[in-house]
């Protein structure tokens, strides 16, 4: 019996509850309307603020990196790999109906200056599901090639730019979203995709759900000088991105190994 029969043999109440808790977006929600302002980070600047500078970040073991979207268009990665940074990840998409402008730029600029990167979408559970929006990605700059120079793509989970935090979702429904995200991204390129999220989202539309420190590599932003609190499930970090105002491009990230290990997580 299907869980919908189910609930219909049980009344209406429970066919809403579970509704309530699937991963499928709301209908009639409208495409987003300014995602080139929609970058990882852009709401945690908004919802969270920042605390001191990340500068203290920098005298952290790791490796630099940075990531960057429409919102910076040409990059001029030559000068970023002269100061350090060897890996960027670059938006490619937003829901199913945006791509990044400046992408190629970003995405090969960024190979042929000797930086290893990987592409991230800027997720909006509630216009369509987990499952068409890594569709979208893939087709759209996300896949993964085992070449030792690109990162599993990710998976940017923040607030929502245009209306409520958790865009409508519960804690289930939300968890559930993801997971068919992931699931139909691994099922492509056999690998898990990186979850970007801060600790505050991550517990207030998810429930704090531990169910994927396991298997998805964490980015976790966290303006200051120390990574802070990091959502259930994960004992450690693989990224932080630890402010908004580094030199060339703004967002700068300190992965949490040395620079084989960058190559490790490329090469899968």
């Amino acid at each position: 019996m299907s869980t919908v029969l189910a609930a219909l043999t049980v009344g209406i109440p429970a066919l809403a509850l579970v509704l309530s808790s699937t991963a499928g977006a709301a209908t009639g929600v409208p495409e987003p309307s300014h995602p080139g302002n929609d970058f990882a980070g852009s709401q945690i600047l908004k919802h969270e603020g920042t605390s001191k500078s990340g500068v203290a970040a920098t005298a952290a073991r790791g490796t630099e990196g940075v990531d960057v979207s429409s919102h910076q268009g040409n990059v001029a990665w030559s000068t970023l790999r002269k100061s350090g940074v060897r890996l960027a990840y670059i938006k490619a998409t937003e829901s199913t109906s945006y791509t990044n402008t400046s992408f190629t730029q970003q995405y090969n600029g960024s190979y042929k200056a000797g930086i290893i990167r990987g592409a991230y979408h800027f997720a909006t559970p509630n216009t369509s599901s987990g499952v068409t929006q890594a569709k979208y990605f893939l087709a759209h700059g996300g896949g993964w090639s085992k070449d030792g120079k690109t990162l599993p793509g990710a998976l940017d989970m923040e607030y929502n730019p245009y209306g409520v935090a958790c865009y409508g979702l519960s804690h289930q429904g939300m968890v559930n979203w993801i997971k068919d995200f992931s699931r139909t991204y691994k099922a492509k390129t056999r690998r898990d995709v990186v979850l970007y999220t801060s600790t505050n989202w991550w517990k207030t539309c998810t429930g704090n759900n531990s169910g994927f420190g396991k298997t998805n590599p964490l980015w976790v932003p966290h303006y200051g000088s120390s990574v802070g609190a990091l959502p259930a499930g994960w004992t450690y970090q693989t990224m932080w991105q630890y402010t908004s105002a580094g030199a060339t491009v703004g967002d700068h990230d300190r992965f949490n190994g040395n620079l084989d290990r960058v190559k490790a997580l490329a090469k899968g």
